[in-house]
């Protein structure tokens, strides 16, 4: 059973030294049985302290890494069932399935996609991390080849070996040492010599079962053994079933604290549908799963999830924003244009796309609002005339440019009248309200110029 706060504190130094983020012991002690926090973050416990509450300090999904280096993705470590109590931690990694019955070619362009999957959205480098070589052939060789040509088109990306087939994994693990593969085929009937093959390689271990009651009884058994590099399938594959299984997988390790379930979950949304096997996935990423498998990552599917993906495992409490200061938008001169806005990081990377795609060199003056996008920030005052007209006065601004022209965003047109008493001798000049008509009012403007 879990141990409540009371019965940690009573463990702890009770020192108040406030050294863990906390103004108490009790107060980090109740963090502590919220599974909120880590042991680690106290460091005066003693060790007999540590042994005793290292139970209570885990977090009920078990943190598993799959491959190695600068290309390991980490999932689970969560603890909690709904991101407004605290964020997720590790975002799901999602997989392109490769069947080991694809030509060579056609195995060698799946890889270089997820080797070049990577792109920029406002401001954090996102990728396709993982794939997953499906043994379709049941020939070892074959598979364990289709598995060498996927790590020498995509070296960095983790690896899921997905087969029942021991001779399978093993012809495989011979290409891939110090690789920390997902070996995706533990069932009822092969769990003991997979677990054997899983520990000997260091690599973590996919869990197959039709249904919670038989994946439980599975995980019983092989935790009991001492091995706990687990990740659960529960069989479903359809939408309904995907969130109801995978909501009472997450349930039981958040809210009841049941290890038998308390494992980061691979979904598999693979269907002949592009547009089902996009909705499957995204329920997958809504819904706890921590492994996504796809069929295939067309720019339109792997954009849009990875946006989802993005805002489920950004922090709601903590807007995303970028630093407060003057952008230089090409070839800025003294005569471009000024333009401000907040420091809301979609704001800007919205804008700042919007400029790009002008062509009009631009002087973008972003301002610390607290992350918060321009009307928001207008209605909680921290995007008021006096504070815009302060912001550009400090900034010095009026030493790059050889005019005195301010354009603001059309949605807060209402301070373009403070902001002239605000800024004297300064033009204040509204801009359009939404951003994808920046480009025909730049290009307007430099043309009347």
């Amino acid at each position: 059973m879990a141990l409540s706060g009371v019965e940690i504190f009573k463990h702890l130094p009770k020192t108040n030294c406030k050294k863990c983020g906390f103004p108490t012991c009790l107060a980090f002690a109740m963090k502590l049985a919220a599974k909120q926090a880590s042991l680690d973050s106290c460091p005066d416990a003693s060790e007999e302290a540590k042994s005793f509450l290292g139970a209570a300090s885990e977090p009920p999904v078990r943190a598993i890494t799959i491959g190695a280096g600068a290309g390991a993705v980490k999932v689970g470590e969560e603890t909690v069932l709904f991101r407004h109590e605290k964020k997720f931690v590790n975002p799901c990694g999602m997989a392109l399935q490769v069947m080991d019955t694809d030509s060579d070619a056609d195995i060698d362009a799946k890889a270089s996609a997820v080797a070049t999957s990577e792109i920029d959205r406002v401001g954090q480098r996102l990728r396709i991390e993982l794939v997953s070589v499906k043994d379709a052939s049941g020939d070892p060789a074959r598979f364990a080849a289709a598995v060498k040509r996927v790590t020498e088109k995509a070296p960095d990306a983790g690896l899921i070996l997905d087969t029942r087939n021991t001779a399978a994994v093993e012809a495989a693990l011979a290409h891939l040492a110090g690789k920390k593969p997902l070996i995706y085929g533990a069932t009822a009937d092969n769990a003991d010599a997979m677990v054997g093959i899983a520990k000997a390689a260091g690599a973590s271990l996919g869990v197959i079962a039709d249904g919670l009651d038989a994946l439980t009884a599975l995980t019983e058994k092989i935790t009991a053994g001492g091995f706990k590099d687990l990740v659960l399938d529960p069989g479903a594959r359809k939408a309904k079933d995907m969130v109801e299984q995978y909501t009472m997988i997450r349930r039981s390790a958040t809210k009841k604290s049941f290890k038998p379930l308390g494992f980061p979950v691979i979904s598999f949304a693979v269907n002949a549908d592009p547009y089902m096997e996009q909705a499957l996935a995204s329920i997958g990423i809504a819904k706890y799963a921590s492994i996504i498998v796809l069929s295939d990552i067309a720019k339109w599917k792997s954009l849009a999830l990875i946006a989802l993906r993005q805002n489920i495992y950004t922090d709601p409490q903590v807007p995303m924003q970028v630093k407060q200061d003057l952008y230089k938008v090409g070839d800025v001169k003294a005569e471009s244009p000024l333009m401000i806005t907040t420091n809301f990081s979609l704001t800007y990377f919205i804008v700042l796309g919007e400029v790009e795609n002008s062509k009009v060199p631009s002087w973008l003056a972003v301002m610390d609002v607290e992350g918060l996008s321009v009307l928001t920030a207008w209605a909680a005052g921290k995007f008021t005339a006096a504070k815009i007209a302060q912001f550009i006065t400090e900034s010095g601004i009026d030493q790059s440019v050889s005019h005195k022209e301010l354009i603001i965003p059309g949605y807060v047109a209402i301070l373009s009248g403070a902001l002239e008493e605000k800024l004297p001798g300064w033009k204040i000049t509204v801009g359009p309200r939404e951003a994808n008509a920046l480009p025909a009012f730049l290009k307007n403007k430099a043309a009347a110029a």
